[in-house]
């Protein structure tokens, strides 16, 4: 654990500088300098409230992103965009940028400074089909890194357009498997970006961090567990220390963009190691907690258990997936699916410990995704966690179960989902 903890910490130093180590080694990124001297464009200039600007996620009422892959989404004229970040803005923070559906790109931006990202030399700039008016999107790749939006400009002359949310919603609660912990771009290789990306036309908020635990204790130093910090709008990382001390923003459910229609929760790899020394039966209370708040804020959505995966072990001559609390979860599940709940029903406020019941009946919404048989062990990296291709698999078959469960049909039919995935053999004399 202790080499684990060491490479967490060196993996926070690496992507600071925007760096991504690949098998060990640095993967050469030739990501532009955006940054400009804003005093010498004239721009027509949007405040970080503007009606137009739709925030992706969980961003705090001063406009700063938290927890994994974050956005930001509007239309605009012209040719031109640029974004001011703020002083609460992590130097060196590696952001995902594209219009319309043309392939993410990257670049490294600064607190208190001006980045252009659209030009007229973007491609497919001057493009008016089948994405129109044209899109901007932005996603925070790191989830212990952040960004706050100051100011948005286009061209002068030229105009933010306000995009309507999609009309579908999946959200997921979890950890660092969840939030693309060591994969190459972390938020936008996670599966569960993958998910919500690959299933197109839906909204997608990852309310995920690292080490956390679902039982409300410190674990790797997240001083608070998901079954109360998911009520809030940080997450909790030094950041959020650093900018809300100990009164962070309770997250306003009722102001956010859409109501997720699927929550999955893959929470219970930190529960399950023994340094954070918790019980099977805290465990089990705190998961259900989690879910009567979710069932609470969101009463129409459809939840998602997932079975853990614990990674791989030698068996013999070959290899074995551990499997953590696989009789408690589906336990739980069925708890939630049987008459002693539905039949007097209770949610959960994280935000004041406070247990209500309901006074009708309610209806089963919880079910159970088996990981068993997806991932391979060469799938899992030496920091314990899926590689790029684990993360796509894990994804895929969501994607599967969701279309064969829910009748979510698959609407993305051509955009870029993960970035740099496209490696090929063309020489067949070998």
């Amino acid at each position: 654990m202790l080499v684990e903890k060491i490479s967490y910490l060196l993996g926070l130093c690496a992507l600071a500088t925007g760096t991504i180590l690949q098998n060990g080694q640095v993967r050469i990124t030739n990501y532009p300098d955006t940054k400009i001297d804003v005093s010498s464009y004239e721009f027509k200039t949007y405040d970080a409230d503007a009606t137009e600007l739709s925030y992706k996620g969980r961003w705090d009422s001063k406009k700063v992103s938290w927890w994994s892959a974050p956005g930001l989404v509007f239309g605009f004229t012209g040719d031109t965009v640029a974004i001011t970040f703020g002083e609460l803005t992590t130097d060196k923070t590696l952001i995902g940028y594209r219009i319309g559906g043309m392939d993410w790109a990257f670049t490294n931006v600064t607190a208190e400074a001006t980045h252009l990202l659209v030009s007229r030399d973007t491609p497919a700039i001057n493009e008016t089909f089948p994405i129109n008016p044209l899109t901007f999107e932005l996603r925070v790749t790191n989830w212990a890194y952040g960004v706050q939006i100051d100011k948005v400009h286009v061209a002068t002359g030229e105009k933010l357009i306000k995009i309507p949310p999609h009309k579908r919603t999946i959200e997921f609660i979890g950890d660092s498997l969840s939030s693309g912990m060591y994969t190459s771009y972390e938020g936008l290789s996670s599966f569960a970006y993958g998910v919500g990306a690959g299933l197109g036309e839906t909204e997608y908020y990852v309310t995920a961090y690292p080490g956390i635990c679902v039982t409300d204790q410190d674990c790797w130093g997240n001083p608070r567990g998901q079954s109360h910090q998911w009520f809030y709008t940080s997450d909790t990382s030094w950041r959020a220390t650093s900018i809300w001390g100990d009164n962070p923003e309770p997250w306003d459910f009722e102001k956010q963009e859409t109501i997720p229609d699927i929550v999955v929760i893959n929470l219970g790899t930190n529960d399950n190691n023994a340094a954070n020394n918790v019980s099977s039966e805290a465990y089990v209370e705190a998961y259900k907690n989690l879910i009567r708040g979710v069932h609470g804020k969101y009463p129409e959505a459809k939840v998602i258990v997932m079975q853990l995966w614990m990674g791989f072990y030698s068996y013999g001559n070959s290899y074995q997936q551990n499997l953590g609390y696989e009789q408690e979860l589906k336990d739980l599940v069925a708890w939630f699916n049987g008459p002693e709940y539905l039949l007097a029903p209770t949610i959960w406020d994280g935000t004041t410990n406070k247990t209500t019941e309901l006074e009708t009946p309610a209806q089963a919404f919880v079910h159970y995704f088996s990981t068993k048989g997806i991932m391979q062990h060469n799938d899992i990296g030496p920091q314990w966690h899926p590689t790029d291709v684990g993360a796509i698999k894990v994804a895929s078959h969501l994607i599967q179960f969701i279309k064969l469960t829910f009748g979510w049909d698959m609407v993305a039919t051509g955009p870029e989902i993960f970035h740099e995935t496209l490696y090929w053999n063309d020489e067949q004399n070998y």
